[in-house]
């Protein structure tokens, strides 16, 4: 039945040191501190260790690792070693047989749960259908067998997308639920999700294939169905080590419970305030249920940081003392003193991106080097305004986990649409979005195009014009590059009369692009977000071919930056990362935390958007600076914006606040809910930006009667519009049948509170407060 691997003879040959000796050159426990040798010596039983940012978590990993090895208390091939990514395991192998040598080779389960899972499906495959030769299909692999399946099921696979189902099920997977256990409240084009997830993965056992979360899934198929093999595992496995306990899903916690006793050795290592992957799975319920899952367990808390200044570690974990849902530690530090965390209000957003590229070269002046210096958004759409400033000036740097704002394919592809507005000569335009979105228009026929134009000396448009009068295409591509043709035309003739940030609106709107993004539930939002920020910062050039320019002259950069260049990159992607100075732009509401988590998690996305904070703060060594901006554009018109509750919950005595908004003067109620840092000194005399000119100059113009009336404070008494809470009273029903104004008709998949989870028949899935739509 069990088909486990025997140890290998070379493996029990190997030479071994006397049990209970050491192995290696050195003292593998030298230098740890009183929290790390206790972590590292407690072996038996149930272990959690709370490791803070900055306390040498890997470090007491790798050391507990190789003291088992060097005691003698297990052999390599009897450790279940997992960790997130491949570059962590190849690092503590490297780090582990630095420690104590050749004894750390046999440790054949170290790796990723991934690697690990894939193993152990290899040996046992039979039990799920497959040969242990099975591929693992890649994504567009993925998506070519979902589009297959979605046209067999006569799906409009542009409203309902093959990425948009491969992210679907990705996510049942990581859920652990196969098409049998899919709950009833899991769907996917109007009631087709279980039909559809069931025929894919029968699809893959014929194809003898599997996807990445099947290799965990199959291995909660094969061990929850096969107790005996799961006993044996668990008999192998004499010590279970967790990195990132915190950033697990359900699929894995389910796995790692599957292989482990309620009173065997396990240690779990994480921090539940840097548990921020809930958009992919993670689950933080997971580190904060340790003790229930495994009575009796010893729980080890490692406060000493490495990394930070005093200052910032007492802001940093004053403001994740806010979350409720923590196990709760107090990091602190030898180091103390050090700058106190800079938290700065600016009027708009180039303020903004004008203070720090100002700061960075006074910090360049002063002797330290640009890579030294990191910037950490929330959202990628942040990085346009800092990348255009320091093209401006020179300043080197390079976008960490992704292409610069410029480079990203949904900017480059709104820029063509305007290329070939400007000018019909533009072949590399045409051929980037002549088929995009897709039009029916094949890679052959845009190349006869581009042979047929080139051979006569015309523009791709211009010979488009006469092979649509021809049979030299096909029926159905001359009527799509038809209709192409005239929407070219016809936005042509707008770009006299609509400014061309309102007509890349239009172009995107009526081209399908935006409704191309909507279908992508992945990351569709994001690249709207992208496209939102391009049009808004197009309002600053006075026409099109000016800003056409501009792009041109940003894209032709020298590229070399080198090593020394300052970071731009999320606050997810600078994660186990640090920096002497961290500057953290754009802490005001909506933007972060980000509106989108409060409206889809609630408390629970609060609480992940404050560990993100967190994060964001601890990367800093010597200097954390946060900076927020009384005003945005948004949309094409000024919004006043409130400063982040995230900057009210930080530890004034750990805090240097300065001001230079204005909101004395913002408006209507925001003097009366004024933030604590509005106290301070206010910028006056010599600020120049445009913004602010913009409001000196409105005020100038007004009467003192007028000013008052603008200040008056509203009165009135508040309503409760949306809520999530589950308990709340609800008159609708799932699948009943509604209308909305803007969206349409469409039936109620899920009821959250008095918010509704619709299937619009024409806009697809919406999100809708219950009062804002009517019975039919």
């Amino acid at each position: 039945m069990t088909d486990l691997p025997s140890p290998r003879i070379s493996d029990l040959a190997r030479a071994r040191p006397p049990e209970g000796a050491p192995q290696g050159a050195g003292d593998y426990m030298a230098g740890l501190n009183p929290e790390q040798r206790l972590a590292v010596e407690t072996t038996e039983g149930p272990v959690l260790v709370l490791a803070g940012a900055g306390t040498g978590k890997t470090r007491v990993l790798t050391t507990r690792l190789a003291h088992i090895l060097a005691t003698g208390k297990a052999r390599p091939w009897e450790l279940l070693v997992v960790t997130f990514t491949n570059k962590a395991a190849r690092e503590m192998r490297e780090r582990i047989t630095h420690l104590i040598g050749p004894s750390a080779e046999g440790l054949r389960w170290l790796g990723t749960f991934h690697s690990v899972a894939a193993q152990i499906l290899r040996r046992h495959a039979e039990l799920v259908g497959l040969k242990s030769s099975f591929t693992i299909l890649d994504m567009d692999d993925q998506e070519r067998v979902l589009k297959q399946l979605l046209e067999a099921a006569n799906i409009d696979t542009k409203r309902w997308t093959p990425r948009s189902l491969s992210g679907m099920i990705d996510h049942w997977k990581n859920r652990g639920w196969t098409p049998d256990t899919l709950p009833s409240g899991e769907d996917f084009a109007n009631g087709k999700g279980k039909g559809l997830y069931a025929a894919y993965q029968a699809r893959l056992v014929s194809l003898n294939a599997c996807d990445f979360g099947d290799l965990l899934l199959h291995n909660l198929t094969i061990l929850g169905k096969n107790p005996d093999l799961a006993e044996e595992y668990r008999r192998r496995f004499k010590y279970i080590l967790v990195d990132e306990y915190q950033d697990t899903n359900v699929a894995q916690y389910l796995w790692l419970r599957l292989l482990s006793s309620s009173t065997g050795n396990v240690c779990c290592v994480g921090d539940d305030d840097q548990s921020i992957y809930g958009w992919r799975g993670a689950e933080v319920d997971n580190i904060l249920r340790f003790e229930r899952d495994f009575p009796g367990a010893k729980v080890i808390r490692l406060e000493r940081n490495y990394r930070s200044t005093s200052h910032i570690l007492g802001a940093a974990s004053g403001l994740i003392e806010a979350n409720k849902g923590r196990l709760g530690k107090t990091l602190w530090t030898e180091a103390d003193g050090g700058e106190k965390v800079r938290v700065q209000g600016v009027w708009d957003g180039e303020a903004e991106s004008r203070l720090i590229a100002d700061e960075i070269e006074t910090q360049r002046r002063a002797g330290r080097k640009y890579s030294d210096i990191a910037i950490l958004v929330r959202a990628s759409f942040q990085m346009r305004a800092f990348e255009e400033r320091f093209v401006l000036l020179a300043i080197p740097y390079t976008v960490v986990g992704g292409p610069r704002f410029f480079e990203r394919a949904e900017i480059r592809d709104a820029h063509a649409y305007l290329r070939l507005i400007q000018s019909e000569d533009d072949d590399l335009a045409f051929e980037r979005i002549v088929n995009t979105p897709k039009r029916g228009i094949g890679d052959t026929s845009v190349q006869k195009i581009l042979a047929i134009a080139r051979q006569h000396n015309l523009s791709a448009l211009t010979a488009v014009r006469g092979l649509i009068n021809t049979d030299e295409l096909q029926a159905r591509t001359r009527t799509a590059l038809s209709n192409f043709v005239r929407d070219v035309d016809r936005w042509r003739a707008m770009a006299a009369t609509v400014p061309y940030w309102e007509l890349t609106e239009t172009i995107l709107e009526e081209s399908g692009y935006t409704d191309m993004q909507r279908a992508d539930r992945a990351s569709g939002q994001t690249r709207l977000d992208n496209l939102k920020e391009l049009t808004q910062s197009m309002q600053a050039f006075d026409s099109l071919q000016a800003y056409l320019e501009h792009v041109s002259l940003v894209m032709d950069l020298d590229r070399g930056a080198g090593e020394d260049a300052v970071q731009i990159m999320t606050l997810h992607a600078a994660k186990g990362l640090e920096f002497p100075l961290v500057f953290l732009p754009g802490w005001e509401e909506g933007v972060f935390p980000s509106q989108r988590s409060i409206d889809e998690k609630g408390e629970k996305g609060l609480e992940e958007e404050r560990r993100l904070a967190y994060v964001g703060v601890t990367r800093a060594r010597e200097d954390a600076r946060i900076s927020f901006a009384a005003n945005r554009l948004v949309y094409g018109r000024w919004t006043s914006q409130l400063p982040s509750r995230f900057v009210d919950e930080l530890p004034i005595d750990h805090v240097q606040a300065e001001s230079d908004t204005g909101y004395y003067g913002a408006g209507p109620g925001l003097k009366e809910a004024k933030s604590r840092w509005d106290d301070t000194p206010v910028f006056g005399a010599g600020y120049s930006s445009p913004g602010w000119k913009r409001a000196q100059s409105f005020t100038a113009s007004t009467t003192p009667r007028d000013r008052m009336a603008r200040n008056a404070v509203i009165e009135g008494k508040g309503r409760l519009i949306a809520t999530a809470d589950p308990k709340a009273s609800s008159d609708w029903s799932r699948g009943e049948r509604v209308f909305h104004q803007k969206f349409g008709y469409g039936a109620i998949r899920a009821i959250e509170g008095n918010k509704l989870v619709v299937d619009f028949e024409k806009a697809g899935e919406k999100k809708v407060i219950d009062t804002f739509v009517e019975k039919t």
